[in-house]
């Protein structure tokens, strides 16, 4: 299976909720770095799985929403903990109709909030 991936980065800010989490409870922000990669059986004529232009593109205009905002006040987490899980999953469900091609088998988002600390959702199409 081939796999494509490109980068992006976002600074928002986020408080955790639901539990105490120590300083995480209250409102901070991180600097992450988000890989979209997307991973299927076939390439087209030219030899590609997907333009890695056009997910850049995608990557970039889906971070411009919760870029310098605080996710807590974002609709697509209302009653959500604001996680790096569920930004990876809105993120990946936002990402993946963009790229319709029937050989695609998998779209997956990782998000790294420290260089050690990463959470990653996937799905398969």
């Amino acid at each position: 299976m081939y796999t494509v991936a490109v980068q992006g980065e976002l600074i928002a800010q986020h408080y955790l909720i639901g539990a105490d989490f120590g300083l995480e409870n209250q409102l901070h922000s991180h600097a992450y770095r988000i890989e979209f990669r997307l991973s299927g059986n076939g390439l087209d004529p030219h030899g590609f799985l997907a333009d890695i232009d056009a997910m850049s593109t995608a990557l970039d205009e889906a971070l411009a929403g919760f870029r310098d905002k605080t996710l807590n006040d974002l609709p697509e987490f209302q009653g959500l903990n604001p996680s790096i899980e569920h930004l990876a999953r809105i993120l990946c469900r936002t990402l993946q109709p963009r790229f319709p091609n029937a050989d695609l088998r998998e779209v997956a988002v990782t998000i790294w909030e420290t260089p050690s600390a990463w959470a990653a959702y996937r799905e398969t199409i």
